[in-house]
């Protein structure tokens, strides 16, 4: 199993990020995604003004049961920062470790 099966990067300016890595790496870029041979393998989402978190790298750890592995976290030491949200593709649920390091716990559709 991969460590991690996506990426997102949690920005203020999403075209300054694209160009950014583009220039930086060669990554391309769809919309809002980073793709390789037009694959997405990570995601930009665009900080809403009022949000006060800093810009952030979000890995996405593949999880066989959200729920479970949510609870687990908890009972480890981490926090939840974004309780579970299900969309087409999967369920996700952003949690941080009792260090503050922030990873999204992902269980595919």
């Amino acid at each position: 199993m991969r460590p991690f099966v996506f990426f997102d990067v949690r920005t203020s300016d999403v075209d300054g990020t694209k160009k950014f890595f583009a220039d930086l790496l060669g990554w391309e870029s769809g919309g809002p995604l980073f793709t390789a041979d037009g694959v997405p393998w990570g995601g930009l989402t665009e900080l809403a003004p009022d949000d006060d978190r800093a810009p952030q790298w979000l890995p996405y750890a593949p999880v066989s049961d959200v729920d479970d592995a949510t609870a687990k976290a908890v009972t480890l030491g981490g926090r939840v920062v974004r309780e579970r949200t299900d969309l087409p593709f999967g369920s996700l649920v952003v949690v941080t470790d009792p260090g503050g390091a922030a990873l999204v716990l992902f269980q595919a559709a």
